[in-house]
């Protein structure tokens, strides 16, 4: 990521320098002549001129995607998807992208469709996972598999989680500042057009001395459209190869991303993009949408990146593919059939190693296919409690019913207490939906609440600022209630109010920070801490779990383990915001410590498993997927 971002600057740098050096031979040259001020001074003038035309549209470009990813969709024609259709495709597409946001433990995105792309492609926008939009083709719903729909969609979280979105919008807004020139330029061309519309002699000479200027800034221009192609496939190739490996982590099979792949080998749209701004958003879509040279090429070359995941396979073999992609619009109706067919039945998400070690831990076997419709199975038979539910958070005030219920509490003396604060706050009948809901959840194990809150968490988003509020300040009151705040709830509120903070502001989602880890060490101990004594069975176990997490944070250095407080909340929030100012690779030390507290006892409790997701959700940084988590 750091590495693409100097990449980017000295790009950008190099643009900048060339356009501005541009600019002032032609104004020397053009303007010079007729002016009287000093030759320094006219190109002062103008190198301040390009610098603020550039620096003003590139903050004019990333103002109007300052709403995140659902901006950038809506920009290239993309359709929403409504979480309750009942086309099978669009269907199969929002359960696939909701079962791998569960199982990488990110909110559900939104989901958008471009519906007159024939050809396969997809991206991911925003400028958090709070914010993100996901967008597929049509050509995605008409050509693949559900097992390669599954790859392209883990494709495309990868960049949710490593941070590729915010790089890609700030990306967008540069690539508009360098090329405004060209733009200007093609403008003030066009005008030319229309010289009939000017009367005298003097007008139209004024105008093709306007002409011929729109000609030479277009020229100018294309050292921004060079540079910017350049920019676009320097930042984008590594990150493509580097997402077709994490889909294979997130599914668990190398065929899916692949069979993707090949099939735009194949097909003869390929990756292509139609839209007209399509190579605006280049850099960030799943193959390349165009035909490139190699240099301006935004991905590694299709059979590299297939080898790269089946290194036996050979370029002969893609003719039989060529069969399966020839489907045709008119067959409508057998493609909904087959869509249907290939839905597997329920099983618990576990795309991700960690969301399988939670179901083994609890003595359920671990499902071969990952999917988002259901719980582990038991006596009280969640698995359709758990689809009923999941109907029911698609819109937004259920959504926000639901969301009191997961904190309400399985004591009768406190559950009334909290149902008081909920009627203050919402009224009777909303208070009612809580209770009705909360008997549902507490027939589902506690495993089953995070899955709850990433599917409700679009239509949360709806919800207006007031009631979002009025919400984070109920479930505060609900879970404070009890002195002893169940672990459960602390993850819910915690998660809940990060992501809805973030999604209203997008742009003031966090950075990558600049803190070293030994500034930051009393919030990695109480971190570790809390991990280490929600996973162990007793004070002794505990410690040495501590003891080991600290030792590989700062290996060699004296620590005292300190039996964790009963009001560890407030302190652990603050903890966790220190450590989001840490630089990446002193998070990735900090997260590695934690697994080796998670794996001390080698047993990976469910508590230990939420608490790594809330701890990673909070520090901005990917689950991590390992054997043994």
């Amino acid at each position: 990521m750091r590495e693409s971002t100097r990449v980017l600057v000295v790009l950008f740098i190099a643009a900048v320098l060339a356009i501005v050096a541009a600019v002032d031979m032609l104004v020397a040259v053009v303007v010079g002549p007729w002016v009287k001020i000093s030759h320094a001074s006219l190109l002062t003038i103008s190198t301040i001129a390009v610098l603020g035309l550039i620096a003003g549209c590139a903050a004019y470009r990333i103002s109007s995607l300052s709403a995140g990813g659902k901006a950038v969709a809506d920009d290239v024609g993309g359709e929403p998807v409504p979480p309750d259709t009942q086309d099978p495709a669009l269907r199969q597409l929002r359960n696939v992208i909701e079962e791998v946001a569960i199982a990488s433990g990110t909110p559900v995105p939104d989901i958008y469709l471009l519906p007159d792309e024939p050809g396969i492609n997809a991206f991911a926008a925003g400028y958090s996972p709070s914010d993100a939009a996901i967008t597929v083709t049509q050509g995605c719903l008409d050509h693949l598999t559900r097992n390669e729909l599954q790859g392209v969609i883990a494709h495309e979280f990868s960049h949710v989680l490593n941070g590729d979105m915010r790089l890609n919008i700030r990306l967008m807004g540069l690539l508009y500042g360098i090329m405004a020139l060209s733009i200007i330029g093609r403008q003030m061309t066009w005008s030319r057009g229309n010289a009939g519309i000017w009367d005298s002699e003097d007008d139209r000479d004024r105008l093709s001395a306007w002409f011929l200027i729109g000609i030479a800034l277009m020229v100018i221009g294309s050292i921004g459209h060079f540079f910017g192609r350049l920019i676009q496939a320097a930042v984008a190739r590594s990150r493509e190869t580097l997402a077709d490996a994490c889909a294979v982590q997130f599914t668990r099979q190398t065929s899916g991303i692949a069979g993707a792949l090949k099939k735009i080998a194949v097909l003869a749209e390929g990756s292509r993009l139609q839209t007209v701004n399509r190579h605006e958003i280049a850099h960030m879509m799943l193959g390349d949408v165009d035909h490139f040279s190699a240099w301006f090429a935004t991905h590694p070359p299709l059979m590299n990146r297939i080898r790269l995941l089946e290194p036996y396979f050979r370029e002969q073999e893609l003719a039989k593919l060529k069969p399966q992609v020839q489907v045709s619009v008119g067959k409508s109706d057998e493609k909904q059939e087959v869509v249907q067919r290939e839905l597997p039945p329920l099983e618990w998400p576990g795309g991700l190693a960690i969301g399988a070690a939670v179901v083994a831990a609890q003595g359920a076997p671990v499902p071969q296919v990952a999917t988002a419709d259901a719980v582990q199975s038991t006596a009280v038979s969640p698995r359709e409690t758990f689809a009923r539910l999941k109907e029911a958070v698609r819109q937004p005030e259920s959504a926000l019913a639901m969301m009191l219920a997961l904190a309400t509490s399985k004591q009768q003396e406190l559950r009334a207490k909290q149902a008081k604060l909920v009627a203050d706050a919402f009224g009777d009948d909303v208070q009612a939906a809580v209770s009705e809901r909360a008997a549902e959840v507490q027939a589902l194990p506690a495993t089953s609440h995070m899955p709850l809150l990433s599917l409700a968490f679009p239509a949360l988003k709806q919800l207006t600022p007031g009631r979002q509020q009025t919400l984070l300040q109920t479930l505060d009151a609900v879970v404070s209630i009890d002195p002893q705040v169940d672990l459960d709830d602390y993850c819910l509120v915690r998660l809940l109010r990060m992501h809805l903070l973030e999604a209203c502001k997008p742009r003031s989602a966090p950075v990558d920070g600049q803190k070293k880890l030994p500034a930051c060490r009393d919030s990695v101990a109480l971190v570790c801490a809390v991990v280490a004594t929600y996973g162990a069975t007793d004070d002794a176990a505990a410690r040495r779990a501590w003891l080991l997490a600290m030792d590989q944070a700062f290996p060699g250095a004296a620590a005292t383990w300190q039996t964790l407080p009963l009001d560890w909340q407030a302190p652990f929030d603050r903890a966790l915001d220190d450590l989001d100012g840490l630089m990446p690779a002193a998070k990735e030390i900090v997260i590695q410590s934690l697994l080796g507290a998670i794996r001390a006892d080698g047993v990976v409790t469910a508590a230990e498993a939420e608490l790594l997701r809330v701890i990673c959700a909070s520090l901005h940084c990917p689950v991590p997927a390992q054997p043994g988590l």
